[in-house]
């Protein structure tokens, strides 16, 4: 029997997709597949695909005919190429144009636009669809969105990561090092964008500055907001840190006394996953896939509502016992999600039904 070959194709690898990536890789060259990683040079850079024992081409973010040339050139003898985001589903599609090679397509995220950029996300959404031979998809609602664009066969898959490493600092080092040795600490991290809601997360921290001891919340991350946030952070007086894009935010998270979520949308989220399988007690928004994940091991909140997010933060300060319940909640929860196993093991069943069809009663 030869060898499955397979591409994966990265767009610009937000952290998430990047991970997927790289444990899918690792888990499938060790099953015996033959494994090409397609995406920006810089993403191999921050995730090392080919120490998993996949080979890496670097291909940019980009749909001029060079990039999807070499794209195309990428995929020449694959036997499946499964793209990760819209982007890469929409390049690969293009680059494919013409094969008898069927597309696999993850869905990651939710992707938010206003105005004229708004029509072309609804086309960009229905293109790579309509490619795919299979759209996986993390949440039930991105599986009907899916759908909804024209997805001929889209499904709920099973969607794990590699846990974080063992934090090797100390709890009382990491707070010394943030200044919350006698105060609590909230924790936050993502990309400082709109849709990350942390805007809202700032509203809320005028209702918490009022505590004694005040909270600190610190915010992991970059993005074009942050001047914006830094200025009202600074304007308003608010116990708010922004530390950018940092290495050992794990650790961080950690020795947090909350972690907090405030997006407009979230599939698997990686910071509810580290913080349930932390013991760190989360509040996060009930959007996307979120309730999915953390089902009854975290408080939900509306979205964009901060005086709920504010209220909720005050109660949880205020309730060591609800704190220790929710802690405890998270570790189980967290034992009941899909395993890299799981994860792997359904993907090659995908690809088995594509590359297969008779043996799997599937048309190609």
């Amino acid at each position: 029997m030869s060898q499955l070959r397979t591409v994966q194709v990265l767009g610009g690898g937000s952290a998430g997709s990047s991970a997927h990536v790289g444990s899918l890789a690792a888990g499938l060259v060790a099953r015996g597949v033959q494994v090409t990683v397609c995406a920006p040079s810089a993403v191999d850079r921050a995730y090392g695909f080919t120490a998993t024992g996949a080979r890496f081409l670097p291909v940019p973010r980009r749909s001029d005919p060079a990039a999807v040339a070499a794209l195309r050139a990428a995929c020449a003898g694959a036997d499946v190429v499964h793209a990760h985001g819209l982007h890469a589903a929409a390049r690969t599609a293009l680059a494919l144009s013409g094969r008898a090679v069927p597309l696999v397509l993850t869905w990651h995220t939710r992707r938010y636009a206003e105005g004229a950029r708004r029509q072309i996300l609804h086309l960009l959404e229905r293109r790579a669809a309509r490619a795919a031979a299979v759209v996986l998809a993390p949440s039930s609602d991105l599986v009907d969105r899916a759908r909804g664009r024209g997805a001929r066969d889209a499904r709920l898959a099973p969607l794990a990561v590699p846990p974080p490493r063992p934090a090797d600092a100390e709890e009382g080092k990491a707070r010394a090092e943030l200044g919350a040795v006698d105060r609590p600490l909230l924790m936050a991290v993502g990309s400082l964008v709109p849709h990350h809601g942390f805007g809202t997360l700032l509203d809320a921290a005028r209702v918490w500055r009022g505590l004694d001891p005040v909270p600190l919340l610190v915010i992991a991350g970059e993005g074009r907001d942050r001047d914006a946030l830094q200025r009202r952070i600074t304007d308003e007086g608010l116990p708010v840190t922004l530390i950018g894009c940092r290495d050992g935010v794990g650790e961080l998270l950690a020795a947090a006394d909350l972690a907090l979520l405030p997006s407009r949308w979230e599939g698997r989220s990686l910071l509810a996953q580290e913080a349930l399988r932390a013991g760190v007690p989360l509040v996060a928004t009930a959007v996307g896939g979120v309730p999915e994940l953390v089902g009854e091991a975290a408080e939900l909140v509306p979205y964009g509502d901060a005086e709920a997010l504010a209220r909720t933060v005050v109660r949880l300060l205020g309730d060591p016992g609800a704190r220790a319940r929710l802690a405890e909640a998270g570790r189980v929860q967290a034992a009941g999600w899909p395993t890299e196993d799981d994860t792997i093991a359904h993907v090659l069943s995908v690809y088995d039904e594509l590359t297969h069809p008779l043996a799997t009663g599937r048309a190609r």
